[in-house]
């Protein structure tokens, strides 16, 4: 093997590691973990060729993106199982403590949201 071709094949090698890495990176490396708390709004199952359980929390409280506006704490994300979907969408409206996994960027068939929840801490009844 000639120089030249011991060095082209050096670097594409380090070339397909590097892709490999930042693939990695953006798309599998967890970010963040932690836990919501709040009612459950909605759980529903859509995609146009990955169906995918995403959901909706309120938390309580409030928030304002602008100066004088008020908006509700609304936790948008996606389910990675379909056991804890279907229990969460048998008992919308429940206050639920979620745990979660954060990534940098979604994968179609994770889901559209870059939070996803992996399972769930409790769930209660909301008193009246």
């Amino acid at each position: 093997m000639t120089t030249g071709k011991k060095v082209i094949s050096i670097v594409a090698v380090l070339l397909v590691i590097a892709v490999a890495a930042i693939c990695y990176y953006r798309y599998f490396f967890v970010f963040g973990e932690g836990v919501k708390a709040g009612e459950l709004n909605y759980v529903v199952k859509k995609g146009y060729l990955f169906k995918t359980y995403e959901g909706k929390l309120i938390q309580s409280g409030i928030r304002s993106k602008q100066a004088g506006t008020l908006q509700n704490n609304e936790f948008e994300f996606s389910i990675s199982n379909d056991e804890i979907a279907n229990q969460m969408m048998a008992n919308s409206g429940k206050f639920y403590e979620l745990h979660y996994k954060e990534y940098k960027n979604t994968l179609p068939w994770r889901g559209f949201s870059i939070y996803v929840v992996d399972r769930i801490v409790s769930s209660k009844e909301i008193p009246q």
